[in-house]
């Protein structure tokens, strides 16, 4: 499949898809239970106790229109986060904006900071499976999305060092996620080095989603904001994007940033006090709370170290299983008697009434082949008993249904 040139060539969003394959078809009860989705991405561990406080006691503020680049108190919450976290604090005046999560930041960096012509059509490379707003953001501004597969053979990271020197020179906008939704793999410090350096090389942007960063399971992962400090670069070279959502389990407050250098903020600014919408004064001020309590983390971070314990536990042995390195997703292969991810879902939810996603909802043809086409993404978000029986009906399933 050719690389998609207009909206209307882009594939229908992961989940209307699913709902359509799935359809009216009854999901299967093994042994009477209630079927387990564990599609989306939505964390499901208890939010900070404070945050219901904190919006009542500045409920006031609803009344009000807020600041369109967040408030002092937040952005200074942020910048000192950036420093406990990373060791390179953020001038908050001019190097942070807050914005509604990180897909609304994903995109309107994209439109404000991608040029319109670089030796021709601008390319941006993006890594195969992907989260998708990356591939709209490319539409958008004219740019080629470039895909570059990431598999089993690349670390489930993205090998753009493998791509021809006319593409990079084309290059505007890398984008990377570490934590990698859906695999879990995580961009080390060498890699960081190694994808800056090409960017210096070849003068384009670095877009880190790190919306998973807090998630992780031996080490935290370092940041491409530390990473390209410590390099000596400047700060423009690289936009990182940060949101509550799976750190602080708050995916409805929509309260996310983005940090780069002045130039690059002062350009994003611009477009988004024409097209941006400000989040509302209290959850400002929940969001501040939230960025300067860890205590929420890591209780958070240890009910997910018990589900990577049962992942391992349950699937551990089975062939071509990756033990994510952070994140709460599983990039679980199929087994050879189902046709693709898209039967091992149908089977999951007739059978065993386990709800997936399939692999190639997030990924793209390439010459190189669908590397989400034997795939299917499981999230592990709801508490360990039900991600556990959710596993284990799951693996029932492909043993009995795809190995015969």
């Amino acid at each position: 499949m050719m690389a998609p040139e207009r909206f209307s060539d882009l594939p229908e969003y992961a989940f209307p898809r699913l709902r359509r394959l799935l359809g009216d078809r009854a999901p299967g009860r093994a042994s009477g239970a209630a079927p387990v989705d564990m599609t989306i991405g939505e964390p499901r561990h208890p939010m900070p106790a404070f945050v219901p406080d904190v919006l009542a006691r500045e409920a006031a503020g609803f009344a009000k229109y807020p600041p369109n680049e967040g408030t002092p108190g937040l952005r200074g919450a942020i910048g000192e986060w950036l420093g406990r976290r990373y060791g390179v604090p953020a001038d908050p005046e001019t190097e942070v904006q807050v914005v509604n999560g990180t897909r609304e930041g994903l995109f309107n960096a994209a439109l404000a900071l991608c040029p319109e012509r670089k030796g021709g059509t601008p390319a941006m490379l993006i890594p195969n499976p992907f989260y998708q707003v990356y591939a709209v953001a490319a539409l958008a501004v004219g740019a080629e999305p470039v895909y570059v597969n990431a598999t089993a053979e690349t670390g489930f990271l993205p090998d753009f060092e493998s791509l021809p020197e006319d593409v990079l020179d084309r290059t505007a906008i890398a984008w990377l996620c570490s934590p990698s939704n859906p695999q879990g793999a995580v961009a080390d410090e060498a890699y960081w080095r190694r994808l800056l350096g090409l960017a210096e090389k070849h003068d384009f942007l670095v877009f880190a989603d790190e919306c998973y960063s807090e998630i992780w399971r031996d080490a935290p992962p370092p940041g491409a904001w530390q990473v390209a400090e410590g390099m000596g670069l400047p700060r423009e070279r690289v936009v990182i994007f940060h949101s509550l959502s799976k750190r602080s389990n708050l995916p409805g407050l929509r309260a996310g940033f983005l940090a780069s250098g002045a130039a690059n903020i002062a350009r994003i600014r611009q477009l988004r006090s024409y097209a941006g919408a400000p989040l509302p004064l209290p959850i400002q001020h929940a969001a501040e709370a939230a960025w300067r309590d860890e205590a929420h983390v890591a209780a958070s971070l240890a009910l997910y170290h018990e589900k990577f314990r049962l992942a391992d536990g349950i699937w551990g042995d089975w062939p071509g299983y990756h033990a994510p390195a952070g994140g709460f997703f599983l990039w679980l292969p199929v087994p050879q008697g189902f046709a693709d991810g898209e039967a091992a879902t149908l089977a999951a939810w007739e059978r065993a009434g386990v709800r997936v996603l399939p692999g190639t909802y997030l990924s793209r043809d390439t010459a190189r082949g669908n590397p989400g086409e034997r795939y299917v993404r499981v999230a592990m978000v709801a508490g360990a008993d039900e991600v556990a029986r959710g596993l284990t009906a799951l693996r029932e399933v492909f043993e009995t249904e795809g190995t015969g």
